[in-house]
C-alpha cells in the first residue's frame, strides 16, 4: 500500500461497547450449563474498533457515538482518547446504560449477544451537531449498531458534503436504495447478504455492485466483482483462533488505504492484512495493527 502525505481524515459514527469474552471448551447447547475457563473484559463495538483501527493506521479520527453516564462509558471515552480518537461529539446519556457484548468463545467459534442500550439513543441531531466534521473530512465509516435512521441521516450528510462512505453492514439489515447508491464501498458477511440487499443470488448481487461490495468469510477472504471479473483474495494462517472484530479491522484498513489513493486490489489487500493481525490477541481492539508493523512488508 502507498501512503501520501497526507493524513486522512475520517469520521466514524457507530457503536462503542464494553465486551465480556467467557472462554470455553465447548459452546452450550440450549439448557445446557458449562463452564467457563476464564473471563476477560474488552473494549469493543463496531464503531469504536473501527475508529481504533483507523487511528492506529495513521487516520485522523473522530467519533460520534453515545455512552451511558456509568464507569463503562468514562472507560470508553478514556480509552478513545488515549487512541488518538477525537471524542468531542460523543454523547453521554443519561437514558440508558452504555453498551455491551457477551460472547462465548471457544476454539475460534464466538457466539455473541449485544446489548445496544446507549447505542440506540444516537440520534440524527447529534449527528447533525457533528456537521462542520462532515465538510472537511474525506471520508464517513458507518455500521448498523445504531439506529438506521441515524444511518441513513449519516450518509446522507456525507453525500451532501461529497465525501466517500464506507458502510460495513453488520449487524445485518436490509439497506435502502438511497444508501447503497450513496456508498462508496459497503463490506458484508457472506451468509447476510440476502438480508442486506433482499436478494439470494451471491453473484448476482457482487456483479450488480462492481468495486462497491465486499463480501466477507470467516477464512479472512475477501470476494468482489472488478466490472469485469469475480476477484478472491485470502490470506490466514494456522494460527486464527481470536475471530472477533476481523470484518471491523478489514473496513479501516480498506478505508484508510482508499483515503491514500489506492486502487481497490491494494485496498481488499491491505485489508485483510490489517484484519489478519488482529487474530492474534483476544479482544476486538486489543490486535488492531499500527502503520508501523507493515513498514517491513
Amino acid at each position: 500500500m502507498k501512503v501520501s502525505t497526507e493524513q486522512p481524515k475520517i469520521i466514524v459514527v457507530g457503536s462503542s461497547s464494553i465486551d465480556l469474552v467467557l472462554s470455553t471448551e465447548h459452546l452450550p447447547k440450549p439448557n445446557e450449563t458449562v463452564l467457563a475457563e476464564k473471563s476477560e473484559s474488552f473494549f469493543g463495538g463496531k464503531g469504536a474498533n473501527q475508529a481504533v483501527g483507523a487511528a492506529r493506521l495513521g487516520a485522523d479520527v473522530s467519533f460520534v457515538g453515545c455512552v451511558g453516564m456509568d464507569p463503562f462509558g468514562q472507560q470508553i471515552m478514556r480509552n478513545l482518547v488515549d487512541e488518538g480518537v477525537d471524542v468531542s461529539y460523543v454523547t453521554e446519556t443519561e437514558d440508558a446504560a452504555t453498551g455491551s457484548a457477551f460472547v462465548t468463545s471457544s476454539a475460534g467459534v464466538n457466539s455473541i449477544v449485544v446489548v445496544p442500550a446507549s447505542n440506540y439513543c444516537l440520534k440524527s441531531s447529534h449527528v447533525a451537531e457533528a456537521e462542520r466534521l462532515f465538510s472537511s473530512s474525506d471520508l464517513l465509516l458507518i455500521q448498523l449498531e445504531i439506529p438506521m435512521e441515524t444511518v441513513e441521516f449519516s450518509v446522507e450528510l456525507a453525500r451532501k458534503n461529497n465525501i466517500k462512505i464506507g458502510v460495513y453492514a453488520s449487524p445485518p439489515k436490509k439497506l435502502s436504495e438511497s444508501v447503497i447508491e450513496a456508498s462508496t464501498f459497503i463490506v458484508a458477511k457472506s451468509s447476510e447478504l440476502s438480508i442486506v440487499f433482499g436478494e439470494d443470488q451471491r453473484e448476482d448481487i457482487l456483479r450488480k455492485y462492481a468495486n462497491k461490495l465486499f463480501v466477507r468469510d470467516d477464512s479472512n477472504s475477501t470476494t468482489y466483482y472488478n466490472g469485469s471479473e469475480m476477484k478472491y483474495y485470502r490470506n490466514d494462517h494456522d494460527s486464527v483462533l481470536h475471530k472477533m472484530g476481523m470484518g471491523d479491522a478489514f473496513t479501516s484498513g480498506f478505508a484508510v488505504a482508499l483515503c491514500h489513493g489506492n486502487p481497490v486490489d491494494d485496498c481488499v489487500q491491505f485489508g485483510n492484512d490489517v484484519s489478519l493481525k488482529v487474530t492474534k490477541n483476544c479482544g476486538s481492539q486489543s490486535g488492531l495493527p499500527y502503520l508501523k508493523d507493515f513498514s517491513g512488508e
